[in-house]
């Protein structure tokens, strides 16, 4: 009966912490101006959103966790298809919360041409409310050269990641170049 109650109590408070976290962080929503980030990358470079403001739109592609399974198979994706990114005068990411130095090994064994961008704090994956326990959840958020979110994607699906990116891109009027 005790190892029954600490299952249900551990149950309990693994709920009430998913509800709380869900109810911390407000939802973005299509429309709203995309959070600024500063964010260090796999290329050596700092990124800014508001850097690309007027120029480019952006497309940023948050991941869980850097040498997982669906991640690898994400980021080879967007590695092995990015010609039908690059004719767009759009910006890609993919963001973690990983360490720098974990995405520059991570962009470097899926031979990522494209920068990955580090989150260590969590602050900006709060931000655009995809931190859960640590992790980033997999959505990718599209972003006009205004700033603002014209889609969320939150059924991501890594292996046709970037054939989905290129359609979605091209449906929304992504400017070609």
């Amino acid at each position: 009966m005790e190892q029954f109650m600490n299952k249900l109590i551990t149950s309990f408070i693994t709920i009430s912490l998913l509800l709380f976290s869900n109810l911390a962080t407000a939802e973005l929503s299509v429309g709203d101006q995309a959070p600024n980030f500063k964010l260090q990358a796999s290329d050596g470079k700092t990124y800014q959103l508001s850097d690309f403001k007027g120029k480019q739109s952006i497309v940023l592609a948050w991941f869980p966790r850097a040498f997982t399974s669906g991640c690898t198979i994400e980021c080879k994706s967007l590695a092995d298809n990015g010609y039908l990114l690059k004719g767009f005068n759009a910006q890609y990411f993919m963001a973690s919360t990983d360490e720098l130095s974990k995405n520059i090994e991570f962009a470097k064994e899926t031979k990522a041409d494209f920068p990955l961008l580090s989150d260590p704090t969590g602050d900006v994956a709060e931000a655009y409310g995809v931190s859960f326990m640590g992790y980033a959840k997999r959505h990718t958020f599209y972003i006009d050269k205004s700033g603002k979110i014209v889609m969320i994607d939150r059924n991501v699906r890594p292996k046709t990641s970037a054939e989905d990116m290129a359609q979605h891109m091209g449906r929304l009027g992504f400017e070609k170049i």
